[in-house]
């Protein structure tokens, strides 16, 4: 048992962790210790925002520099019609902060890119991408292998959502989003959510699966979705995973890897 212990508060306010065996109250300091950060606050971000700071995960940083829009509020539950106009990384801190005010979040109104992925990542321990963008994703996956951060990966469209975990720094054989994702695809083919639409609770389902992965991986817990592929399909009501494999051509995890911190986001 470590040294340091769960207040009274702490253990009445987290007491469903502490009595899974699996959790405890060593489970819980841990997560008390953790940093995760999050790009983006919009629909993915929303559920996972809300359950990492209701299971008191200590330091949570947002990255986002959007404001909130009445057409984000049929899926994007942790603003409401009282915060239009605002900030999203303030209007989420805000309502975390009512859940769970011991917690510490850190706000960063700005777009994630090359010139700062590296310095904001470095400063956490995992990082869940939300992003609806390829060019960010890349970026956030190049950054998080250079530096050996767990990367929860998701997204959504219409009535399907996907997840992965990346940490392809671990093992010569795990794949990072580029080895699934080797090229961006013509903007004008890739559907989006602004264009063709997605059910509301599609985006909780799945922010809701990033929070549980990034969890279990804090606390050791479990089979994670690392060379994994998790495919959901609300419409059927279907959920599967495909394996996936390392690319040895890959540009960042491959045998001749041509991407370092200087040219991170690189397609």
């Amino acid at each position: 048992m470590s040294e340091i212990e769960l207040t009274d508060e702490q253990l009445e306010r987290y007491a469903r962790h502490v009595i899974l065996n699996e959790v405890d109250e060593e489970g819980q300091l841990k997560l008390l210790n953790a940093k995760v950060l999050m790009i983006g606050a919009g629909g993915l971000g929303s559920p996972a925002l809300l359950y990492l700071a209701a299971a008191g995960v200590g330091t949570i940083g947002i990255v986002d520099h959007d404001v909130v829009d009445v057409s984000n509020l049929q899926r994007q539950v942790i603003h409401s019609t009282d915060e239009l106009g605002q900030s999203k990384v303030s209007s989420a801190a805000e309502r975390m902060e009512a859940i769970n005010p011991e917690i510490t979040i850190h706000e960063y109104r700005d777009r994630i890119g090359p010139n700062n992925a590296i310095d904001l990542i470095r400063q956490y321990d995992l990082v869940i991408d939300g992003s609806d963008n390829f060019a960010s994703r890349y970026v956030v996956n190049d950054a998080c292998y250079l530096l050996k951060k767990p990367l929860m990966s998701a997204a959504l469209v219409r009535f399907e959502g996907q997840a992965s975990l990346f940490k392809a720094f671990e093992s010569d054989e795990q794949p990072c989003y580029r080895c699934i994702f080797p090229e961006s695809p013509d903007p004008d083919l890739v559907p989006r959510c602004d264009t063709v639409g997605i059910l509301g609770p599609v985006a909780g389902v799945m922010g809701c699966i990033q929070a549980t992965e990034v969890l279990k991986e804090i606390l050791g817990l479990g089979t994670n979705l690392a060379g994994r592929l998790m495919l959901f399909d609300a419409m059927d009501m279907e959920m599967r995973s495909i394996k996936t494999k390392k690319d040895r051509n890959c540009a960042l995890c491959g045998d001749h890897p041509t991407i370092t911190e200087e040219n991170i986001g690189k397609v």
